[in-house]
């Protein structure tokens, strides 16, 4: 019964009004404590979910900050925006976001993201493009939400393997050595090189097919 003195100084803490974060820290120590568990393991476990609790809380801060600005007109902005550009296009603003996105992802930084950047961006800017020369059709507005949204796919899965300390690559590598095989972090790095460019390759030419699209069905 004395492991749950976490849970009595919480009701205490609550009851008298005391800071709220104050009351939460003393009673995981004094827990953590009448387990048993060291005063410095306590302070670690504290801070592994002091951190993995701050990013959950930046995430849901990043999505109502989204949610707000598109409420405001951020999709249509961008939309019009685009559209203005003379000589863009929908496979012209996915190429460069791919490559700026893959090259993030090499580089081991937050850029990018579904909810974040392709639908209230990337989605509406490729759309603008298109709606410059005339109405998007259902069927390929749907054609370019799909490759739209993959576009984040192709630059997040196959660049964070570049970046040799990125999880993708610490997995592979426990992965393999436990199955006898040795290599090092920076063997698995080298090798999605290639793969990361092949990716790109083959994206540019899946937007250039795109706009190669929207042009037949704008001169019919």
């Amino acid at each position: 019964m004395i492991k749950l003195i976490g849970v009595l100084i919480i009701l205490i803490g609550f009851i008298i009004k005391l800071d709220t974060i104050a009351v939460v820290l003393i009673a995981g120590i004094a827990t953590g404590l009448v387990a048993g568990i060291d005063f410095v393991e306590v302070l670690n476990i504290l801070g592994t979910a002091f951190v993995q609790t701050r990013y959950m809380t930046l995430l849901l801060l990043t999505l109502s900050v989204v949610g707000i600005l598109e409420r405001n007109g951020l999709r249509e902005r961008a939309s019009i925006c685009i559209s203005k550009l003379k000589g863009a296009t929908a496979g012209k603003v996915l190429s460069i976001y791919v490559t700026v996105r893959m090259l993030a992802a090499v580089l081991s930084m937050r850029l990018g993201g579904h909810v974040q950047f392709i639908r209230p961006l990337i989605y509406p800017m490729a759309k603008g493009a298109i709606e410059k020369d005339g109405v998007v059709s259902e069927e390929l507005d749907e054609d370019l939400k799909g490759i739209t949204n993959a576009s984040e796919n192709y630059a997040n899965f196959f660049g964070q393997n570049v970046f040799v300390a990125s999880s993708g690559v610490l997995l592979i590598v426990g992965t393999l050595q436990e199955l006898g095989v040795k290599v090092e972090a920076y063997d698995v790095a080298k090798a999605s090189i290639p793969v990361a460019l092949i990716t790109l390759v083959l994206a540019y030419f899946q937007y250039y097919r795109l706009d190669r699209k929207i042009k037949k069905l704008r001169a019919k």
